[in-house]
């Protein structure tokens, strides 16, 4: 979607006011993304685009493949998957539980999504920025790695579940490899892993015993790059390039398309719940064409 594609689009979005959902959910979460289609094109791309953005600095005619389409909804597809991350009476965001061990862990039919990272990657931030539409979700955030111990699963309505893994590398629980080893391979209804990586300093050892884990299990999984605000945008460009390459070369069960996120700027936010949204079969996008 091209940024002077953009405005045209969005005006279209802003008239249909409250039509885009029905009840109340759904059309303060409308509300609540009109802020951002009000926004300049350029603006609007590098926050809900960041990638597109990022793409728009390489050189013509050598700028590389990210796989910019595989996932390209439309705006408003982004709209209407803002309503399920949004709280209110007939939808309920909320904390369930912690468990060490998958036996400890809720036995729940709807579907889930995991998010796993190495320690001070970013993941607590990310997931309160998920939920910033649903404020009263308490999600701890420590700047000591490590901080989250075990697996903790969160409630969105009647649509998901979101799971947070404990952090691996430094700090992680001792019996990390057992207790994240048995979720990812047995847990049923993992609809798809989340795998972190710092844009900062890119894929460390760590990831790949993790990124090896997913590859083994036959698990689909997702790479998402946090910390964009961080890095210069020279770096990051580097950086996307590296792990892009990565991602086509060495593995297989990867999503081809990377998700450049900040928690600080909510740049990329939009997008992800956006992907999240369809992946757990709650929003059925027309431009989803990988499983």
């Amino acid at each position: 979607m091209a940024a002077h594609l953009l405005r045209p689009r969005v005006g279209g979005l802003l008239a249909l006011g409250p039509e885009l959902g029905s009840g109340r959910r759904a059309y303060s979460a409308f509300q609540a993304f009109t802020e951002v289609l009000r926004l300049p094109s350029k603006q609007l791309t590098k926050l809900v685009f960041p990638l597109q953005e990022l793409h728009g600095h390489f050189v013509p005619g050598s700028r590389p493949d990210l796989h910019l389409n595989v996932f390209h909804p439309s705006l408003e597809d982004i709209a209407r998957a803002e309503s399920f991350f949004t709280a209110s009476a007939r939808n309920r965001i909320e904390y369930l539980t912690s468990a060490v061990r998958l036996d400890h862990a809720p036995d729940l039919r709807r579907p889930e999504v995991c998010f796993i990272g190495r320690s001070n990657v970013g993941k607590s931030s990310l997931i309160k920025a998920l939920f910033s539409l649903a404020p009263e979700v308490e999600v701890k955030v420590s700047k000591k790695p490590g901080h989250t111990k075990k697996i903790n699963f969160y409630k969105v309505g009647k649509y998901f579940t979101l799971v947070d893994m404990p952090g691996y590398g430094y700090r992680a629980p001792e019996d990390f490899v057992d207790m994240v080893e048995t979720y990812l391979k047995e847990r049923k209804n993992l609809m798809r892993t989340f795998l972190l990586v710092d844009s900062v300093v890119g894929i460390q050892k760590a990831d790949n015993i993790a990124i090896e884990m997913c590859e083994e299990f036959a698990l689909p999984y997702v790479m998402v790059l946090t910390k964009i605000d961080k890095s210069s945008k020279g770096h990051l460009l580097k950086q996307v390039l590296q792990i892009q390459k990565f991602v086509d070369t060495k593995t297989q069960g990867c999503f081809p398309q990377l998700f450049p996120v900040s928690a600080m700027t909510y740049s990329g936010i939009h997008l992800l719940r956006c992907f999240i949204a369809d992946i757990t079969g709650n929003l059925k996008t027309n431009d989803f064409q990988f499983s």
